[in-house]
C-alpha cells in the first residue's frame, strides 16, 4: 500500500481547488470585517464611558477564550433552536468576523498605545481635533506597528478556515475529505491540502514582508 498516491493527488487537484474561493473568501471577507469591528472596539477602550470599556473587555475575553469550532457550531447548529437557520457560508463569515475582531482590536489597541505620547500632545497643541489626530497622526504610525501581528491573523485565518468544513462549507479541506472518503486514501488528500495551505500562507508571508519594508520608509 502506497503511503502517498501521487496520481490521485494530481487527478484530484482541480476538484480540490474548486473550494479555493470559499477558503480565500471566508478568510478575506472576515478579515476585512474584523478590521472594521476591531478598530471600533479599540476606540471603545479609549472611551470615557466605563460601560463601553467594560463591554469591550468582556467581548474580547469571550471571543478569544471560546474555540472557533464552538462558535461555528453555535451559529450553525444552535441558532435553529431559536427559529433561525443561516446558510453554512454565512455562519462561517459571521463566526470568523466576530472572533478575528477580538484579536484585531487588541492589536490596534497595543499599536495605538505604542505611539509616543508626545505625538498626541504635539497634535493637541496645534489645535487639531481628536478625529484628525487619530486619522492623520496616530493611525499612520500605529499601522506600521500593527502590520506584523495583522499578518499573523491573516495567516491564522487562512488555516482556520478549514474548520468551516465541519459545518459543510465546500472549501478545499471539505473537497479533499470527499475525495479521501471516495478513494479510501485520506493521507494523500491531507498531504495535498497541507501543500495548498502552505503555499497560500507563504504568499501572504512574502506580502507581509513587502508591506513592512514599504512602511519602514
Amino acid at each position: 500500500m502506497k503511503f502517498i498516491d501521487l496520481n490521485l493527488i494530481f487527478e484530484s487537484l482541480g476538484y480540490v481547488l474548486t473550494g479555493l474561493p470559499y477558503t480565500l473568501g471566508i478568510a478575506g471577507l472576515s478579515f476585512l470585517t474584523g478590521i472594521s469591528l476591531g478598530f471600533l472596539l479599540a476606540l471603545m477602550e479609549g472611551s470615557k464611558s466605563l460601560f463601553l470599556r467594560k463591554l469591550r473587555r468582556v467581548y474580547v475575553s469571550i471571543m478569544r477564550g471560546v474555540p472557533m469550532i464552538v462558535v461555528l457550531f453555535m451559529l450553525y447548529f444552535g441558532l435553529p433552536y431559536f427559529g433561525l437557520q443561516l446558510p453554512a457560508l454565512l455562519c462561517a463569515y459571521i463566526g470568523f468576523s466576530l472572533v478575528s475582531a477580538a484579536y484585531i482590536s487588541e492589536i490596534f489597541r497595543s499599536a495605538i498605545a505604542a505611539v509616543d505620547l508626545g505625538q498626541w500632545e504635539a497634535a493637541r497643541a496645534l489645535g487639531l481635533s481628536q478625529r484628525t489626530i487619530i486619522k492623520r497622526v496616530i493611525l499612520p504610525q500605529a499601522l506600521r506597528i500593527a502590520v506584523p501581528p495583522l499578518g499573523n491573523v491573516v495567516i491564522d485565518m487562512i488555516k482556520s478556515s478549514s474548520l468551516a468544513a465541519m459545518i459543510t462549507v465546500p472549501d478545499i479541506f471539505q473537497n479533499a475529505k470527499i475525495v479521501g472518503g471516495r478513494e479510501w486514501d485520506y493521507m494523500s488528500m491531507y498531504v495535498l491540502v497541507a501543500l495548498i495551505y502552505w503555499s497560500l500562507c507563504f504568499f501572504f508571508e512574502r506580502f507581509q514582508a513587502y508591506l513592512e519594508k514599504r512602511l519602514a520608509y
